[in-house]
């Protein structure tokens, strides 16, 4: 009985849990460490418990049958619980790019079919192995897959403005429900095939790795080219901040009009900008070291160097060191990066 109880729930949980350490591998860029994987996935679980209780609220109010329950009101339900840290991360500027936002999506996803996995576990005792097949490799990835489509897509609809000034972002939720229609649709479809369990396990065993593979491939091309551009470009204005040709610009003048708005001295203004524009170079080299296998590793000069930004910035006074971020263009994936490397280094 324990043996069966045992081989149960490793089928119940262990394949969505493996695809998401294949997912995380895939991650070339080492963007999310694994405690917050860990720290995503038990949020996932701790969804599908409230999700649990809201679903059998919920159902009182639709006298329509559990199929009908199941096929057309639970997705919505269930997709916008998952969805709602995926969305919280993006507000923080958490989720940079597709990568970590599809292995972030997965994870919540993940966590979602353990706890509610193990639910059923415990309360449905006349399964046999086949059920739990359906419900290991099917239910639990179609979970996953859906979050994981929800922040790709999310992630594209929110592209231009993680590329732009990150001065003038304002959180669009309209840019979410695109994702949330896809995941919707796709968890509903699952659930419209309850008498073919098993056809609907290969289709989703199937399909929904395979389109995150591809995408998730395209992305780190994309990615990697974007990132070496933009390296490129604060490389050439951190030489031009040096040389002293900066200052010299129109961009330059708009600096020292920043900093007027504070009467900060124009050395002081100039010292956080070349610190600032460093560091976010610096944090761009380390990424695209991790992506070409490189042993790069940061350490006390960059936290040295990092506590100096900070105190640089508090002498400014954040209205000032924002007008300053905003005359250098800085963009929300610039500042990802750096949280990245602050992130990095408190490892």
């Amino acid at each position: 009985m324990l043996a069966d109880l045992v081989l149960k729930a490793l089928i119940a949980v262990a394949p969505v849990l493996i695809l998401l350490l294949v997912f995380d591998r895939l991650d070339v860029f080492n963007l999310i460490p694994m405690r917050e994987i860990g720290l995503l996935t038990g949020v996932g679980a701790g969804l599908a418990v409230l999700t649990f209780v809201l679903n059998w609220r919920v159902m009182d109010g639709f006298p329509i049958g559990w199929s009908a329950f199941t096929r057309y009101v639970a997705p919505p339900i269930e997709e916008a619980m998952k969805a709602a840290p995926i969305i919280y991360l993006f507000s923080r500027n958490r989720l940079g790019f597709k990568l970590d936002a599809a292995i972030a999506g997965f994870a919540v996803g993940a966590g979602f079919s353990v706890a509610e996995n193990a639910w059923y576990l415990v309360t449905l005792t006349g399964t046999n192995v086949t059920d739990w097949l359906v419900r290991g490799f099917g239910t639990a990835v179609m979970h996953g897959a859906a979050t994981a489509l929800f922040a790709i897509i999310a992630h594209e609809m929110s592209e231009k403005q993680s590329e732009s000034a990150a001065a003038h972002y304002s959180f669009k939720p309209l840019l979410f429900l695109p994702g949330f229609a896809v995941a919707t649709v796709v968890h509903s479809a699952f659930n419209h095939f309850p008498q073919q369990p098993l056809i609907a396990m290969v289709l989703t065993l199937l399909l929904a790795p395979l389109t995150l593979f591809l995408t998730l491939a395209r992305s780190e091309r994309a990615t990697r080219h974007w990132l070496a551009a933009d390296a490129a470009a604060h490389r050439q204005l951190l030489d031009d901040i040096r040389a002293g040709r900066f200052a010299e610009s129109k961009a330059g003048a708009a600096l020292h009009e920043a900093g007027a708005i504070g009467s900060v001295p124009a050395a002081e203004v100039m010292s956080y900008a070349e610190l600032k524009m460093e560091m976010v170079l610096r944090a761009e080299e380390l990424i695209l070291a991790s992506h070409e296998g490189e042993g790069a590793t940061a350490g006390e000069p960059e936290r040295q160097k990092l506590r100096h930004l900070d105190t640089l910035e508090q002498r400014l006074g954040k209205t000032v060191a924002a007008a300053i971020d905003s005359r250098l263009g800085f963009t929300r994936n610039d500042l990802y990066e750096l949280s990245r490397l602050r992130a990095r280094l408190s490892d």
